[in-house]
């Protein structure tokens, strides 16, 4: 070797893309790429955010504390249990680096969120797909899966990009088919979105397992996606597991100061929760009758199938769409070429789609 090598399975990454965010020769941009809320953040987190200003010449509170706290009364939790992190992609990659090796297996759906096997190379582990049933997770497929070598599931529920979820029921049969030893990750970051009375985010497994844990997120609801905010809900092993591999100041005191003034704001959660509560199902009848299948959601963003027909695919519709400011996400990387994902946005945003689409679909 004439110089250094990277380990195993880092040059097999193919490297994360973020949904574009802009459109060259276009006055008005409506970023609709990223799952990002259209109602942004709380006025209170803006103000906490703009209160620490004064106190960047300090470093933030290691153990979060106030951000634990603040979660665990929220949701009646054991702050103790609690990690916070720079988001759900550093949660991800501190539990793959905390429990999986090289040689080891990790499972994640076909179209489950890019980071998943991006993190299990990076481990030194492979990544294992399991097929899903109508764009929705099969617990079937991913318990016939599981070898000797499996020592984590990722589940992201609601999935993304496709919206869909499973009930709570089936993640019960899922845990109690899996070996003891194989840590079950629950990725609720669409959590808040779900109306449904057979879904929960896992913290009732997770209270009662040892081998299950719960990340969630600031960027969506809470819209907090620029501070890179997320949490993770385990057992006292887990959590004191990776505390030791965590870098000390993995999140910084502006996002600590915004996510404890942002959880704190339920009546701008429950705001966010309303409209998208109002244009979701708006959005996805009125794209469904433009002959566009929408996969039924429960989070905040669609999964548009376009026809293979040429001028009516999904490459030329995007073309036409940010063409017009609208930007939304391609998704080609989750093996879904003729897909687009786009997220609920602002009433102007949410009409300029259906009205491009209907043009670009009646040509």
């Amino acid at each position: 070797m004439t110089r250094p090598q990277p380990r195993s399975g880092v040059l097999d990454i193919a490297a994360y893309v973020p949904g574009k965010s802009s459109a060259p020769g276009v006055d008005k941009i409506y970023k609709l790429s990223s799952n990002e809320s259209p109602l942004g953040a709380s006025p209170n987190a803006i103000a906490a955010y703009q209160s620490v200003a004064q106190e960047l010449q300090d470093y933030p509170d290691g153990a979060a504390t106030a951000l634990r706290e603040a979660i665990g009364k929220a949701y009646g939790l054991d702050p103790n249990r609690i990690i916070c992190g720079a988001g759900s992609d550093d949660l991800i990659n501190l539990l793959a680096r905390g429990y999986l090796a090289d040689g080891d297996e990790a499972i994640h759906t076909t179209h489950g969120f890019l980071m998943y096997p991006i993190a299990t190379l990076g481990a030194g582990a492979r990544p294992v797909v399991a097929a899903e049933k109508n764009f929705t997770t099969d617990i079937d497929a991913i318990i016939k899966a599981v070898t000797p070598k499996t020592k984590m599931v990722f589940v992201a529920n609601p999935n993304n990009p496709t919206g869909t979820y499973i009930p709570f029921d089936e993640v019960k049969r899922l845990h109690a088919a899996l070996p003891p030893h194989v840590l079950l990750v629950l990725d609720a970051a669409y959590a808040e979105y779900v109306k449904r009375n057979d879904y929960e985010a896992g913290i009732e497994l997770v209270a009662t397992s040892e081998n299950v844990v719960m990340l969630r997120t600031f960027s969506k609801i809470h819209g907090l996606a620029a501070l890179r905010l997320g949490w993770i809900y385990g057992p006292a092993h887990i959590v004191d597991a990776l505390n030791r591999i965590r870098g000390p100041f993995n999140v910084n005191a502006p996002a600590i100061a915004a996510g404890v003034a942002s959880i704190g704001d339920t009546a701008h959660i429950e705001k966010a929760r309303a409209h998208n509560e109002k244009w979701l199902p708006w959005l996805t009848e009125e794209i469904g009758k433009l002959g566009i299948k929408v996969t039924p959601s429960v989070a905040n963003f669609l999964l548009l199938h376009f026809p293979e027909t040429p001028g009516k695919t999904a490459a030329e519709a995007d073309a036409l769409l940010t063409s017009r400011g609208l930007i939304m996400r391609a998704v080609r990387a989750y093996k879904l070429p003729n897909c687009l994902r786009m997220t609920v946005g602002t009433e102007e945003a949410n009409r300029l789609v259906v009205k491009t689409l209907t043009e670009f679909m009646s040509k």
